[in-house]
């Protein structure tokens, strides 16, 4: 994201020719390589804008390949219908996530499985419940309780999301996430809502997920499609959980890894 990706370039890398490779692109993604990679870039600075609070605006601009904060406030406006200081005060991610949305695709690529056996976890956990789309709000809200309590510092703790319900298939209002963090004791009561729960150990298989979180349903459709209805085994009663290895804010979006695991008998 931080270097110039000519057409040229891109359809050397891919082997195609120039014009079939727009083709293809476009069909795959339901835009032209250049729409992506602006929205792209546009995607990582609104997280920064949130995330990362005491960047300047200008910084985030020229990281995102815009010669002014003026000339890429339009271009963020244009997209999000917000300005990027008003994105950063009070972002509107429902919006945010339907103009990030990509065209569903189902996962082909074998997955490399691992079966392990973990250890039950105490966690800090904020129940978000509504619309996936808003789901950061809730990250924003927890990421405020981890920096004013102490208990669960990111550098330290380990950070999850535990998923009980598929977004594609449940009705938005009936939507449940909880965002969580590894604590050694239970968490004080305080004002953001975060309570403790416990991750349960026990066997678990465990897939490597690279790349966009906003992906992680495809690995997770092809887990239960592809994967368990082969291996002969029978999921524990527990949900799907994840653990994020990077944040978005620390590592380019290609570079996010994601542990997921589903939990067995």
């Amino acid at each position: 994201m931080d270097e110039s990706l000519a057409l040229e370039e891109l359809s050397r890398v891919a082997n195609f020719s120039r014009f079939h490779f727009q083709r293809q692109f476009s069909e795959y993604c339901g835009m032209t390589p250049g729409c992506y990679i602006q929205l792209m870039r546009l995607k990582r600075a609104a997280y920064r804008l949130v995330f990362n609070p005491l960047l300047r605006v200008v910084d985030i601009a020229l990281d995102a390949g815009y010669a002014n904060a003026e000339s890429f406030s339009r271009s963020f406006k244009i997209t999000f219908d917000q300005t990027p200081t008003g994105f950063r005060r009070n972002p509107d991610w429902a919006h945010w996530s339907a103009q990030c949305q990509l065209p569903a695709r189902e996962r082909m690529e074998k997955m490399e499985v691992s079966i392990v056996d973990t250890v039950t976890t105490l966690v800090a956990a904020l129940e978000h419940r509504g619309s996936p789309a808003l789901v950061n709000a809730s990250v924003s809200r927890f990421i405020a309780w981890r920096k004013s309590s102490g208990e669960s510092p990111v550098r330290t703790s380990k950070t999850f999301g535990i998923a009980y319900d598929d977004p594609q298939t449940t009705p938005a209002d009936e939507y449940r996430f909880d965002i969580c963090g590894s604590v050694g004791k239970p968490v004080a009561e305080n004002p953001y809502g975060v309570i403790t729960k416990e991750i349960p150990g026990g066997r678990c298989a465990v897939v490597r997920h690279s790349g966009a979180r906003d992906r992680l349903g495809d690995s997770v459709r092809y887990f239960f499609q592809h994967w368990l209805p082969d291996s002969g085994e029978e999921m524990r009663d527990f949900q799907v959980y994840f653990q994020y290895l990077n944040l978005p804010n620390d590592a380019p979006e290609h570079e996010l890894q994601t542990d997921i695991y589903l939990p067995l008998k």
